[in-house]
């Protein structure tokens, strides 16, 4: 039987950990409002992947490098959906569909379909992009260029100003754009939507570069532990999408 002092040491480690989960989030939130990289994992159910993730309005071609080296996957700007429609930009799904309807047939059946993804019912790529200031697109002075443009646009757009993303950009190019689903993670809870929730949750422009953390020994996604040690060894907070989710759904 748990005597009553074995009970009140329960409540209060369960205080604890909700006390220590709260602060975490509240860590993450200050540091990419600051402009600073997190860690952000999605969920064990879901991708069981951690994403190297910031602003786009911050980003150098030091963040550049370090995603790169220390991720691994591809480097990509996760875009409001309003900031995506007011943009023009669609799903690349859509464009390929569209095409492939008029002339392409052979696309048809590239196009992706329901079930080809095990973890979702959809990507959220939209185009690939080079800032027309750069040279290649590659290099890391340039792929920063790119980011940083895709972060002013965004924040103009928002503002009511008009866009013609043509002008600036040109694709095919370097930088992935990822369009968030239009309900956010009340329809999907990728990296797009919970890096894109977390700029809301900071106040700050909501388009957010998100990296892949990769693991050379295995050839898979860096595990959970092993991101969690790079998160403590580099001084970065590490947050889950289920911290995010309970963090707006007012449980704290």
């Amino acid at each position: 039987m748990r005597t009553a002092n074995q009970k009140s040491t329960h409540a209060e480690a369960c205080v604890c950990a909700e006390l220590s989960d709260a602060s975490v989030i509240e860590k993450a939130i200050e540091a990419v409002r600051k402009g600073r990289m997190i860690l952000l994992y999605d969920d064990d159910d879901r991708e069981g992947e951690t994403d190297l993730v910031m602003p786009a309005l911050s980003m150098t071609p030091a963040d550049v490098a370090r995603m790169r080296r220390d991720g691994g996957g591809l480097i990509c700007v996760a875009i409001h959906p309003e900031a995506a429609e007011m943009l023009g930009l669609p799903f690349i799904s859509d464009i390929l569909r569209c095409v492939s309807l008029n002339g392409h047939k052979p696309l048809r059946t590239l196009v992706e379909k329901k079930g080809d993804i095990p973890y979702d019912s959809r990507s959220s790529f939209s185009l690939w992009v080079n800032h027309r200031n750069t040279f290649t697109g590659i290099t890391d002075n340039d792929r920063a260029l790119t980011i940083n443009k895709v972060g002013e646009t965004v924040q103009r757009v928002l503002n009511g100003e008009k866009i013609d993303f043509g002008r600036d950009f040109r694709s095919p190019g370097h930088v992935a754009l990822l369009r968030a689903a239009g309900g956010l993670l009340s329809e999907r809870r990728g990296q797009t939507e919970l890096s894109i929730q977390l700029a809301l949750m900071a106040g700050i422009s909501p388009s957010m570069v998100v990296c892949e953390m990769l693991d050379e020994r295995t050839g898979k996604a860096l595990s959970k532990e092993d991101a969690k040690k790079y998160s403590q060894r580099c001084n970065m907070p590490f947050i889950a999408g289920r911290d995010i989710l309970e963090s707006i759904s007012g449980c704290r």
